[in-house]
């Protein structure tokens, strides 16, 4: 969907496909024609965005057949659907049935990333609608804490160069400029905002930002306006919840220990890798817990349970309250519908109205859809 922000910009709102299992193209072309496709017409909207999940292996078949790229291009404007932005953290398996770790392979410190991200962005860049000059490619946050040494973090700094010599490279080809966010997360060696100032301080801010993930501000306890103000170039945000217990609460956690994704838990006193440490006395039951696990935007989980719908609430009035936007691009990154407790959702219901929150957020700022 496009929004017109009040200073007359616009704003793209999307919904990211790594909520889907395909990992080659004819699962991605299943993804566009069956629950995409009824996504748009439940929001009855002109245009739905995407923001396009490739693994490994399909973006490499696109890269390889030129003519499955033009195809796929083809396909999203006879379906009314657009692509402006993509999520390139998962590298792939992101559906297996363990993830955990393995999510955060390869790292920066690996030219197979540099190579998959650079890739990435050429497959974006002919993506994008003919108005479109502008996208983002959201990533992880350099590597997982563990490991890491001096010459880790000298391979980083130089694929980092390369990667924007890349992107620069790009635009001089095509006239598309594509961005790459990265994304702190906890237990990352990118985990805060003040960290991504610090680690990502020289970077080319023209092709190298961050992309703000909400739901991992929330469980750092950030505050937002600090995380909006952070001074990097925000290249994207993804609009996520977190989920809250309250003091006493966390045993009504237990359905949410699941085990294909890691969910790093965070009380005021401490942190843990994952969720099931907490529960196993990890962190303390006094305190109030914050879950790195991606939470319906619209829904609240069974009380006591909550989410933190309304720090979501912050971030985007930081972000899109002032006179002009502070990133272009917003991406409702919900993965986890299908490892939620309970019966199987309806998944096109459930991932069009997390959409309608986050327009209907939108529009009390001031913004109106195209």
């Amino acid at each position: 969907m496009r929004l017109r922000h009040p200073d007359g910009s616009t704003v793209h709102l999307a919904y990211c496909t790594n909520v889907h299992p395909a990992e080659d193209l004819a699962g991605i072309h299943g993804q566009l024609s069956g629950i995409a496709a009824r996504v748009r017409n439940l929001l009855g909207t002109e245009r739905l965005g995407l923001g396009l999940w490739l693994s490994q292996h399909a973006a490499a078949d696109l890269l390889a057949r030129p003519e499955e790229l033009a195809g796929l291009r083809e396909r999203l404007s006879e379906l009314g659907m657009e692509v402006v932005t993509l999520n390139g953290f998962p590298y792939r398996g992101f559906h297996d049935e363990i993830v955990k770790y393995r999510v955060y392979t390869p790292d920066w410190a690996d030219a197979e990333r540099l190579r998959h991200t650079l890739g990435l962005a050429e497959i974006l860049a002919a993506l994008l609608p003919d108005d479109v000059t502008d996208g983002t490619i959201s990533t992880l946050p350099l590597a997982w804490r563990t490991g890491w040494t001096a010459e880790k973090a000298a391979a980083v700094a130089a694929n980092l160069d390369t990667a924007a010599r890349g992107l620069r490279d790009l635009a001089d080809r095509t006239g598309k400029t594509i961005r790459l966010g990265f994304e702190p997360e906890p237990g990352c060696i990118v985990e805060t905002t003040p960290q991504a100032t610090r680690l990502l301080a020289d970077v080319d801010r023209d092709h190298l930002g961050v992309c703000l993930d909400a739901c991992h501000l929330a469980v750092g306890f950030e505050e937002a306006a600090a995380a909006a103000g952070l001074g990097l170039p925000i290249v994207k945000l993804q609009a996520s919840c977190a989920l809250e217990a309250p003091p006493g609460s966390q045993d009504t956690l237990k359905a949410f220990d699941e085990p294909r994704f890691l969910h790093q838990t965070r009380s005021p006193s401490g942190f843990t890798d994952d969720l099931g440490e907490a529960l196993a006395g990890g962190l303390p039951m006094g305190e109030r817990w914050r879950v790195h696990f991606h939470a319906p935007l619209h829904a609240a989980p069974p009380p006591p349970l909550t989410t933190t719908a309304p720090y979501l609430r912050e971030v985007l009035d930081a972000l899109f309250g002032g006179p002009a936007p502070l990133t272009r691009h917003i991406e409702v990154e919900t993965y986890t519908w299908n490892v939620l407790p309970g019966a199987p959702p309806d998944l096109a219901e459930g991932i069009a109205a997390e959409l309608d929150w986050t327009r209907r957020q939108l529009a009390a700022l001031g913004l109106k859809e195209l």
